[in-house]
């Protein structure tokens, strides 16, 4: 005779797996933790396509974007590449790519814009700044000027740049997490189109141009007293957000760069948590430490701290130079201590403590190489306890700067933007 089935408890059967899987972990000599690993952190991967050849104020723009990005990858989770091969824009290649950037243009080729949009509609992420939703006719790619960023044509612009306040219109999307609302947007130009993207359904603005905020320009030809300008938007239909902003104040006659896009920090914090919403994942960011931002003065004829070549590469020079107010002299001053020029740190080679032990660019780490506090007129280096130096003594240009016993003498004499 069948004896009859009695039913296992819920929490009897558990019980049993569990052991079972304690088991089965001891044999293969795995720790029954493991069983259930914890989640890593995901990263998610970035690709930015610009040009890189029209326009100081766009290609300032570039190299600032091109040393931030990935200077803020490491705390937000992703990887980031650029390029100015827009022949990567492929099927095949952005298959490795959770997220797109355009930074300064858009794709002109059919291949490439078939690309993108089949990459979009199944799911693709994107950011765009500024003046890759710029076009005079939006002919030549319908889809994109019409239907993905709801433009049309380019309309008007402000003039001269100016720093401006944004209205948050859209408090609830996961990129405006945390934000008041308003918040101060660092100097750029400012676009507007054709379409009232107010009325279109496909379209969610994130942030306006708050009315507080006119008149918007320097020059009175280019101004705008009133009027409502959508500034950061998404649509609905996909995971793409563009901002418009994106172009540096330039001292066109010298090449200079006079402001900054990723200065603001709320701003700042908006375009990571756009980053990491296009790339499928949502949360409040912190955003990177910002501070003053200027040039570091010598007490020697007038020079001024300065990146050699204005090259972003680890182990760049760190020198005295004629001050001439480009990027490769404009330093943060981070709330962490750290002194901050083209994306990286300021840094003492191989964290060196010795007298001599030369100074050079170096991606941030949070160590106490890269972490300096004023004292009396010097900068005494956190880890060394030893003052930036200029050697020789020296003021000629091209003089490298190193660490030293502080003695208060004028080659350790700095004045820190304010």
């Amino acid at each position: 005779m069948n004896r009859p089935h009695t039913p296992v408890s819920w929490s009897t059967a558990a019980t049993r797996m569990l052991t079972l899987l304690a088991l089965l972990a001891a044999l293969v000599g795995v720790p029954a933790a493991a069983a259930h690993p914890a989640h890593a952190a995901t990263t998610f991967k970035v690709i930015a396509f610009y040009d890189g050849t029209y326009d100081a104020a766009h290609i300032s723009f570039d190299h600032e974007a091109n040393a931030w990005f990935p200077q803020q990858g490491p705390a937000n989770g992703y990887t980031y590449t650029s390029t100015t091969d827009w022949s990567q824009l492929n099927t095949a290649n952005l298959a490795n790519y959770q997220v797109v950037m355009f930074l300064d243009d858009y794709p002109h080729t059919a291949a490439q814009q078939s690309a993108f949009q089949t990459y979009m509609t199944n799911g693709g992420g994107f950011i765009g700044f500024h003046v890759s939703a710029w076009n005079s006719d939006s002919s030549d790619w319908p889809w994109y000027h019409n239907t993905f960023l709801g433009t049309g044509v380019f309309e008007t612009n402000s003039w001269g740049p100016t720093s401006e306040t944004l209205k948050i219109e859209d408090r609830t999307h996961p990129a405006t997490a945390g934000l008041p609302a308003t918040i101060t947007s660092p100097v750029s130009e400012w676009y507007s189109w054709q379409n009232d993207l107010r009325q279109n359904p496909s379209i969610d603005i994130l942030a306006s141009m708050d009315p507080s905020t006119f008149p918007i320009g320097t020059d009175p030809n280019q101004t705008w007293y009133s009027g409502y300008y959508p500034i950061v938007w998404t649509n609905r239909n996909y995971k793409m957000v563009y901002n418009n902003f994106g172009h540096n104040a330039m001292d066109y006659s010298t090449n200079t760069t006079l402001s900054y896009t990723f200065a603001g920090a709320q701003q700042d914090q908006l375009v990571l948590q756009e980053l990491r919403w296009a790339a499928g994942q949502s949360g409040t960011v912190t955003p990177p430490p910002t501070g003053a931002a200027g040039p570091i003065h010598s007490g020697y004829a007038g020079k001024c701290v300065d990146v050699a070549g204005a090259s972003s590469a680890n182990g760049a020079a760190v020198q005295l130079y004629d001050c001439n107010g480009t990027g490769a002299q404009s330093w943060t001053v981070a709330s962490d201590g750290s002194l901050q020029a083209l994306g990286k740190c300021m840094d003492v080679t191989a964290a060196g403590t010795a007298n001599g032990t030369k100074v050079q660019l170096y991606d941030c780490n949070g160590s106490g190489a890269q972490k300096w506090h004023a004292s009396g007129g010097t900068l005494v280096n956190d880890n060394s306890g030893r003052c930036l130096d200029a050697t020789g003594p020296s003021s000629a240009n091209g003089t490298r700067l190193q660490i030293w016993d502080c003695s208060g003498s004028t080659n350790q004499q700095w004045t820190l933007p304010s």
